[in-house]
C-alpha cells in the first residue's frame, strides 16, 4: 500500500489528529473518561467538517460543527431523561438534518453527524448539571480545530486556487480540442466551480491574494474568444450533427411537420467549399494561434495553481504575436487579438500581485460575489429550508424519510434490550441519503467497515488490555487514518470510525467482546431499516428526468434568445442578460446530467415513468442541446459593440424562440410532440421581410450592418438545425 497524494493530504490529516489529541488528553487528565469522550467526539467530527468540499473558511466549518454539536449534545441530555420526549426530540432533529441538505452536501453531512453525536453521547450517564459541560466539551473540540488550523495554515485558499486553475486548464483543453475538432465543446463545470470559489465571507474578502481577484471574469472572456478563433468560418465550424445511426440506434422517422429545407444544405455545402478552397491558411493560423493559447493557458493555470510566477514555453508567445502576413480576418481577427490581451491581461494580474505581501490584508472591491458570514448564516439557512417544505420536493422527502428511518431503527432497537441499541439508529442516520446510489452502496460499505472495525479494534482491547492513556492514543491513531484515508471510500472510513469508537467507548463501557457482538448486531438492523425504508419510499431520480430535460431546454431557448437580442439592440445590451442566462443554461445543463448519472443506477424504468419517453431519446437530446448550446456560443463570441447598428427582427425572434423553447419544455413533461413548426416559418418570414440574401460565402474583410446580418443569418439557420434535430429526438415512442 502507498500514500497517494492526489487523494490523500499526510500534513491536513497530522494536523487534524494532532487538534484532537490537543483536547483529548488533557481533558483526560483534568475530568477523566467521560468528559474525554464528549471532547474526542466534537473534535473528531469538527475536524471531519474541515475535510469537506466547501469553499467557505476551514475555521468556520470546525466552529460551526463544534457549535451544532454542543447543541445536539446538551438538548439531547435534557431529552432524554423525560420518557418519550426523547424520541420527539429525535424526530424533530433528524428531520431538520434532513432539510439541511437544501444547503449543499457539506451542510448535510456535518447535520447528520449531529444526529449520531447526540445519540452516542447522551447514552453517557451524567446528571442535566453536567450536561452543560458535556456540550461545551464538544463545541470546545471544534474551537480547537479552527485554531490549529489557524495557527498551522496548510496552503491556505488551496481549495479556491484549485477551483480557478482548473477552469483555465479546462481553457487549455478546449483550445486544444478547438484544433482537431471545431465542434467541440467546452465542459461548464469548471468554471461553475470557479463561480462558487469567488463567492467571498468578509472574512475572506479582507484576506483573499491579491492575484485571485479579476481571473475568473478574464476566463469567461476567454471562452468566446476561442470560440471565435475556431470559427474561420462560421458555417464551417457548426456542420450538421452526426446521422442517429452514428449516435446509436435505428434512425428514426422524419416528423411529417418538419419539411425538408434544401437551401440549408446548399448554404452549408457552399461554405463548406468555399472554406476548404480559399481559407485554408487561415484555418492553419487559427489552429497555430489556439496551440500558443493553450500553452499559456496551461502556464498560467500552474501558476494560479502553486503561486510561482508565470513561466510561459518560449513558442507560445510568438505563436500568438501577429506573423507578417495575417491570415486571420474579421471576426476571427479581432477574436485572437482579444485573446492576446486578454491572456496578457491575466499575466499582469499575478505578476502585479507579486509586489504585495500575501499575507497582508486585501480590502474588499466592488463586484465581489458575497456570501453570508457564520453568524448571518443561521436566517439564511432557515429561509432555505423553509423554501423546501413543499409537497413534492426532495428534500423535504428526504427530511420525511430520514426522520422516520432514525426514530424506527432507535424504537425498534430498544425493543432488543441490548446495551448499545443506539448504534442501530446511528447507522441509519449516517446511510440514509437522499440519492438510491449514495443509499445503498453506503449501506453495504457500512456493515463491512463496521465489522472490520469493531473486530480489529475490539481484538486490540481484549488481547492487550491498554490503560486508558494508550486507548485513548489509539483512539487517535485510528481517526488520523480516517482523515488520511477519507478520499478512498466509505468503507474504508467506516473501519477506522468504528475502531476508534471502540477504543473511545471502552474507556467508559463493560466487555468489549459482548459490546463488539451489540454493536455487529445494530449495525446490520440500522442498515436493514434504512434500506428496507428507501426501498418503500423510494426518491426516484428517473421521475425527474422529463422536468430536468424540459428545464434544459427551456434555459437553451434563454441564452440563445438573449444572444439574439443583443443583435437586435447593441446599444442598450446589458451584458448581465446574456451573462445570467449562460450560467442558468450551465446550472441546467448540470441538474440534467446529474440526474442521468444517479438515474442511470436505479432499478427503475424511465418507461414506466413516462411512457412517451426513453433514454435513448434523452441522449439525443442531449446532443441536440450541446449542439444548440455550440452555435449560441459562438454567436455570442461576435457580439457587437455598443456602436453597432441594429440588426432588424433580431430581438423580436429571440423573444419567439425564448417562448417557443419554453412551451418545448412544457411538451415534454406532457407527453406531447415538440413542435417548432411555428419558429420556422416565423424565420422565413423575417428572413423574406427584413433579411435580405447576402453573400453566402460570409466574406468578413468588411465590416457594417451586412456582416452583423450574416451571422444572424447564419447562426439563426443553425439554430433551427438543432431543433429539428431536438423534434426528432423527442418525438414520443409509439
Amino acid at each position: 500500500m502507498a500514500v497517494e497524494r492526489q487523494f490523500n493530504e499526510p500534513k491536513r490529516a497530522a494536523r487534524g489528529a494532532f487538534a484532537v489529541a490537543l483536547v483529548v488528553f488533557p481533558v483526560l487528565a483534568i475530568g477523566g473518561p467521560r468528559p474525554a469522550t464528549s471532547a474526542a467526539t466534537g473534535a473528531f467530527i469538527a475536524g471531519i467538517a474541515t475535510f469537506q468540499r466547501s469553499f467557505r473558511p476551514r475555521p468556520s466549518l470546525a466552529l460551526a460543527a463544534g457549535i451544532g454539536l454542543g447543541v445536539s449534545t446538551f438538548v439531547g441530555y435534557l431529552a432524554v431523561g423525560v420518557t418519550g420526549l426523547f424520541l420527539l426530540l429525535l424526530a424533530v432533529w433528524s428531520f431538520a438534518a434532513g432539510l439541511a441538505w437544501s444547503m449543499g452536501p457539506t451542510a448535510g453531512v456535518l447535520a447528520a453527524n449531529t444526529v449520531t453525536v447526540m445519540l452516542v453521547v447522551v447514552q453517557l450517564p451524567v446528571s442535566v448539571s453536567t450536561a452543560l459541560g458535556h456540550a461545551l466539551l464538544c463545541s470546545l473540540g471544534g474551537a480547537v480545530q479552527a485554531l490549529v488550523i489557524i495557527v498551522l495554515p496548510l496552503r491556505s485558499w488551496g481549495a479556491h486556487r484549485d477551483a480557478l486553475a482548473d477552469a483555465y486548464a479546462e481553457l487549455a483543453h478546449f483550445a486544444r480540442r478547438l484544433r482537431h475538432d471545431p465542434r467541440a465543446v467546452l465542459d461548464p463545470e469548471p468554471l461553475m466551480e470557479a463561480r462558487h470559489a469567488e463567492a467571498l465571507t468578509p472574512w475572506q474578502e479582507r484576506r483573499r491574494p491579491p492575484e485571485l481577484p479579476g481571473l475568473r471574469a478574464i476566463a469567461e472572456r476567454i471562452r468566446p474568444a476561442l470560440a471565435g478563433i475556431a470559427a474561420v468560418e462560421f458555417g464551417r465550424v457548426i456542420e450538421p450533427l452526426e446521422p442517429w445511426s452514428a449516435l446509436g440506434g435505428e434512425e428514426p422517422p422524419e416528423p411529417a411537420d418538419v419539411p425538408e429545407d434544401p437551401e440549408l444544405a446548399e448554404v452549408e455545402a457552399r461554405l463548406s467549399a468555399a472554406a476548404e478552397a480559399e481559407n485554408e491558411a487561415e484555418y492553419d493560423r487559427s489552429r497555430e494561434v489556439l496551440a500558443g493559447a493553450a500553452q499559456m493557458l496551461d502556464a498560467l493555470a500552474r501558476a494560479i495553481r502553486t503561486g510561482d510566477l508565470v513561466a510561459y514555453p518560449r513558442s507560445a508567445p510568438a505563436t500568438l504575436a501577429p506573423s507578417g502576413r495575417q491570415a486571420l480576418r474579421g471576426p476571427a481577427l479581432r477574436a485572437a487579438r482579444l485573446l492576446t490581451t486578454l491572456l496578457g491581461r491575466a499575466a499582469e494580474e499575478l505578476e502585479r500581485s507579486r509586489e504585495t505581501p500575501l499575507t497582508g490584508p486585501v480590502a474588499g472591491h466592488d463586484g465581489v460575489l458575497r456570501r453570508p458570514g457564520l453568524a448571518r448564516m443561521v436566517p439564511v439557512a432557515a429561509r432555505t429550508a423553509w423554501r423546501q417544505i413543499q409537497l413534492g420536493t426532495p428534500v423535504l422527502h428526504h427530511a420525511m424519510r430520514l426522520s422516520g428511518v432514525v426514530t424506527a431503527a432507535y424504537l425498534l432497537a430498544k425493543l432488543t434490550g441490548l446495551h448499545h441499541s443506539y448504534w442501530a439508529a446511528m447507522t441509519a442516520a449516517m446511510v440514509i441519503r437522499p440519492d438510491f446510489r449514495q443509499t445503498y452502496s453506503r449501506g453495504v460499505a457500512r456493515v463491512l467497515g463496521t465489522l472490520t472495525g469493531v473486530v480489529v479494534a475490539t481484538a486490540v482491547v481484549e488481547l492487550a488490555h491498554p490503560d486508558q492513556w494508550v486507548t485513548c492514543a489509539l483512539a487517535v491513531l485510528f481517526m488520523s487514518f480516517a482523515y488520511l484515508l477519507l478520499p478512498t471510500g466509505y468503507a474504508v472510513i467506516t473501519t477506522c470510525i468504528s475502531g476508534y469508537a471502540v477504543f473511545l467507548l471502552s474507556l467508559v463501557s463493560g466487555s468489549a467482546l459482548a459490546d463488539a457482538w451489540e454493536r455487529v448486531v445494530m449495525t446490520l438492523l440500522g442498515g436493514a431499516v434504512a434500506l428496507v425504508a428507501y426501498a418503500l419510499f423510494p426518491t426516484w431520480e428517473t421521475v425527474r428526468l422529463p422536468e430536468r430535460t424540459a428545464e434544459w431546454i427551456a434555459a437553451a431557448g434563454r441564452y440563445a434568445g438573449a444572444v439574439l437580442a443583443g443583435y437586435g439592440d447593441p446599444a442598450g445590451r446589458d451584458p448581465r442578460t446574456v451573462r445570467s442566462a449562460l450560467l442558468a443554461q450551465r446550472e441546467a445543463r448540470a441538474d440534467f446530467l446529474q440526474a442521468r448519472e444517479r438515474a442511470a443506477a436505479e432499478p427503475v424504468a424511465l418507461a414506466d415513468r413516462h411512457p412517451r419517453l426513453g433514454r435513448k431519446q434523452l441522449g439525443r437530446a442531449r446532443e441536440a442541446l450541446g449542439y444548440l448550446a455550440r452555435v449560441a456560443l459562438l454567436m455570442e463570441a461576435h457580439l457587437p459593440g455598443p456602436t453597432a447598428e441594429p440588426v432588424p427582427g433580431a430581438s423580436e425572434f429571440g423573444a419567439l424562440l425564448t417562448e417557443s423553447t419554453a412551451a418545448a419544455g412544457a411538451a415534454v413533461l406532457t407527453g406531447d410532440p415538440v413542435d417548432f413548426t411555428s419558429l420556422r416559418a416565423a424565420y422565413q418570414a423575417w428572413e423574406d421581410a427584413d433579411m435580405p440574401a447576402t453573400d453566402l460565402e460570409l466574406e468578413y474583410s468588411h465590416r457594417g450592418t451586412s456582416e452583423q446580418q450574416d451571422v444572424v443569418r447564419s447562426g439563426c439557420r443553425l439554430l433551427l438545425a438543432a431543433f429539428g434535430e431536438l423534434e426528432r429526438a423527442l418525438q414520443p415512442r409509439p
